[in-house]
């Protein structure tokens, strides 16, 4: 279950985020930047006012390289009673020395290392935080006036993200400026939670109060059960599970068609010695039937969006070589199907290369429910080409 971390300035906006079901209520001046530290008064308050309802976490703002200051108020938040802290760490400032400054802090209170997508850092930069004994690890933004997430830090990367922080055993949580449609692209990577601001506020607006109808949209699109309480015992790195899109169709409504065309991509593929170590250019079809959930639709929970299925072909192509073409539509076809709502997919890829016309593979896959046939379509184009249904 992908949880919903909503930020907000005062108990005013926590209200609403309650009401409206987020399930970690977090504390945040937006004003004073992307981790901008909320007022003290304004934390002891949000917390009890929550009162154990539901999880709360505060943003301790960045650390710029003063440990004695950091530890300061990381202990200040500590003791207004907050579930979780959040701690920014740019590249540009010494990482090892805020580590080790809070290393005796994590053994008692659970920290959250908030990295920004905006920025490069080192590529073992997770496991300062893991041995240091963080409780997660955190990707947003920090510049919110260059893009969002998605911008930074291409879709197909993002799942390698969050399984490196759960190899690390980490909570991992995704944020920076995300909005409505953002959701089903970044379900799939299983994060432990998803943070917003700016998509819960009046004209997506950070710095402007907290919407009630805009939050409740958001909170619509993050599907599972909401806890009535704040679990008692149970360790959250526990309940990353796949978020899936809402599962009530009305099968009396029929299906639509998304589509992806003739979307082309290098890959490495091919079985031949000669196709090893080379990228090859790699053409896609896919057709996906798609159960209905409304006669109109009108926001992104009514949907599945074509973007699921680009996202999905990019993280499967940048696994690394393939050598058949069987074996890659059936990733996609399997991928696609994950999502409850679809029945049946076609995926058609096409080698681009190796001739005067594509040659390449074309397959049908149905849920197993709805699976009558499972047909396996091989196609060519081009002189010699091949069709056997």
């Amino acid at each position: 279950m992908t949880l919903m971390l909503a930020s907000v300035q005062n108990r005013q906006e926590a209200e609403i985020a309650l009401q409206a079901g987020a399930d970690i209520i977090d504390l945040k001046d937006p004003a004073r930047g992307a981790l901008g530290p909320a007022d003290i008064r304004h934390i002891v308050d949000v917390v009890g006012f929550v009162s154990g309802k539901r999880l709360v976490s505060a943003a301790c703002g960045e650390f710029f390289g003063d440990p004695a200051a950091l530890r300061s108020k990381v202990e200040e938040i500590a003791s207004a009673g907050v579930d979780f802290i959040k701690i920014g760490f740019l590249p540009s400032s010494p990482i090892a020395a805020g580590v080790e400054a809070l290393a005796d802090i994590a053994g008692r209170k659970k920290l959250i290392a908030v990295l920004f997508a905006d920025h490069r850092y080192e590529e073992n930069v997770m496991t300062s935080f893991a041995k240091a004994g963080f409780y997660g690890i955190m990707l947003d933004t920090d510049d919110k006036s260059k893009g969002r997430l998605l911008d930074h830090m291409p879709p197909d990367h993002i799942p390698d993200f969050v399984a490196e922080g759960h190899r690390h055993g980490l909570m991992v949580g995704l944020a920076g400026s995300l909005e409505a449609p953002d959701i089903p692209r970044l379900l799939p990577s299983k994060p432990d939670y998803l943070g917003f601001r700016g998509a819960l506020c009046e004209g997506l607006s950070r710095n402007a109060d907290i919407d009630a109808e805009a939050t409740a949209k958001i909170r619509a699109l993050i599907p599972g059960d909401r806890p009535a309480e704040k679990p008692s015992g149970v360790d959250l790195k526990l309940l990353a599970a796949r978020g899936y899109f809402p599962s009530s169709a009305d099968e009396d409504l029929g299906a639509d068609q998304i589509f992806v065309r003739d979307f082309v991509l290098p890959m490495h593929i091919g079985a031949y010695s000669f196709e090893h170590g080379r990228p090859q250019k790699v053409r896609f079809d896919v057709t996906a039937d798609v159960l209905r959930v409304t006669r109109d639709p009108k926001d992104m929970h009514h949907i599945v969006s074509y973007d699921l299925i680009m996202d999905g072909i990019r993280a499967i192509v940048g696994r690394g070589h393939v050598d058949l073409v069987e074996t890659l539509v059936e990733q996609i076809a399997a991928f696609i199907l994950e999502n409850p709502r679809v029945a049946r997919v076609v995926v058609r890829a096409e080698k681009l290369e190796l001739g005067p016309g594509g040659v390449g593979v074309q397959i049908e896959r149905k849920r197993e429910s709805a699976r009558s046939s499972n047909p396996l379509r091989v196609v060519a184009s081009g002189d010699g080409g091949r069709n056997v249904v």
